[in-house]
C-alpha cells in the first residue's frame, strides 16, 4: 500500500510539473505574440519559444506518466518516438544552416543591375538590418553612375510608407542619383521581391535573361534569395549585407532554416 500510495504521490508531483511548465510555455508563447504584433522581426522569437515549449511540455508530459504502471510502457514507446523526432530535426536544422552558410558571401563579377531586397521599417524608418543592406548596396555600387538599383519591398505592418519608397530616400541621402533607382512597392516576400523586381525591369524595356543582376540581402537569406532568382530565370549573383549584431545573427539564421524548410516542402513561391 505505501509502494502505491508514493506511486501516486510521485505521479501527481510529476504532473504538477507538466502543468506548471505548459502554463509557463503558454504565457511565453502568448507574449512573444502579442509582442509581434506590436513589434517587427518577433515571430523569429516564437518560433523558437514554441519550439522549445513543445519540446519541454511534451517531455515532462511523459515524463509523468511513465510514473504510473499502467501508462509506463506507451510512455517510454512515446519517448522514444520524441527523442527520434527531435535527432532528425536536429539533423535537418545542421543540413540547412549548411546550405545558408555555404552562400553567406558576397561573389565577384560585374553587374548591370542590383536589386535590394526590403526588411522592415519602423514607422518609415528603415531597420538596422534593411540599413546593413543599403550600406552594401552604396558600397558596391561605388562610382558607378550607371549602375541600375532596383528597391523592393512592399507596405508592412507598422510601416507608414512602402520599403521601397524608404530605400529610394535613404540611396538617394547617399548620394545615388534618382534616375539610377527603380521602386517596387508592392512585394510581401522573396519570391514577389524578385518576381515583381522582373517585370518592372521588363516594363522599362530590358532584357532581364541577357543582364547580370546581384541580388542584395543580408548573408543569411543569400541562398534562398538566390535560388529563387535562379527559378525566375534570373542571372544573379549575391551580395551578402552583415547582419548586426551576434544575437540577431543567431536569431535570423534559425528563423530563415524554418523559411527554407517551408520553401523546400510547399514551394518557393509559398
Amino acid at each position: 500500500m505505501n509502494n502505491d500510495g508514493d506511486s501516486r504521490g510521485v505521479l501527481r508531483r510529476r504532473v504538477v510539473v507538466a502543468i506548471v511548465a505548459a502554463a509557463l510555455a503558454t504565457a511565453a508563447l502568448l507574449t512573444i505574440a502579442i509582442a509581434y504584433s506590436s513589434f517587427p522581426g518577433m515571430d523569429i522569437f516564437f518560433y523558437i519559444v514554441m519550439g522549445f515549449s513543445i519540446l519541454i511540455v511534451s517531455y515532462l508530459a511523459l515524463h509523468a506518466l511513465r510514473a504510473g504502471k499502467k501508462l509506463s510502457k506507451p510512455a517510454k514507446v512515446l519517448q522514444r518516438c520524441l527523442v527520434i523526432c527531435a535527432a532528425v530535426g536536429l539533423a535537418v536544422f545542421v543540413l540547412l544552416q549548411g546550405l545558408i552558410i555555404s552562400a553567406a558571401r558576397t561573389e565577384d563579377g560585374e553587374v548591370d543591375c542590383l536589386i535590394i531586397l526590403g526588411a522592415g521599417l519602423y514607422g518609415e524608418i528603415p531597420s538596422r538590418t534593411l540599413v546593413s543592406r543599403l550600406e552594401a548596396a552604396v558600397r558596391y555600387a561605388g562610382e558607378r553612375d550607371d549602375l541600375l538599383i532596383v528597391v523592393s519591398g512592399g507596405h508592412g505592418p507598422g510601416e507608414t510608407i512602402t520599403e521601397a519608397e524608404a530605400m529610394y530616400r535613404y540611396l538617394v541621402r547617399c548620394g545615388i542619383e534618382e534616375s539610377q533607382i527603380l521602386k517596387e512597392g508592392r512585394s510581401t516576400s522573396t519570391w514577389e521581391n524578385l518576381a515583381f523586381s522582373k517585370a518592372l525591369l521588363e516594363e522599362y524595356g530590358l532584357d532581364t535573361g541577357g543582364m547580370s543582376i546581384a541580388v542584395v540581402t543580408n548573408e543569411f537569406h543569400l541562398y534562398r534569395a538566390k535560388y529563387v532568382a535562379g527559378s525566375l530565370g534570373l542571372n544573379a549573383i549575391g551580395i551578402a549585407a552583415q547582419t548586426p549584431y551576434p544575437s540577431l545573427r543567431i536569431l535570423y539564421h534559425c528563423r530563415e532554416a524554418l523559411a527554407l524548410l517551408n520553401s523546400f516542402l510547399f514551394g518557393w513561391n509559398a
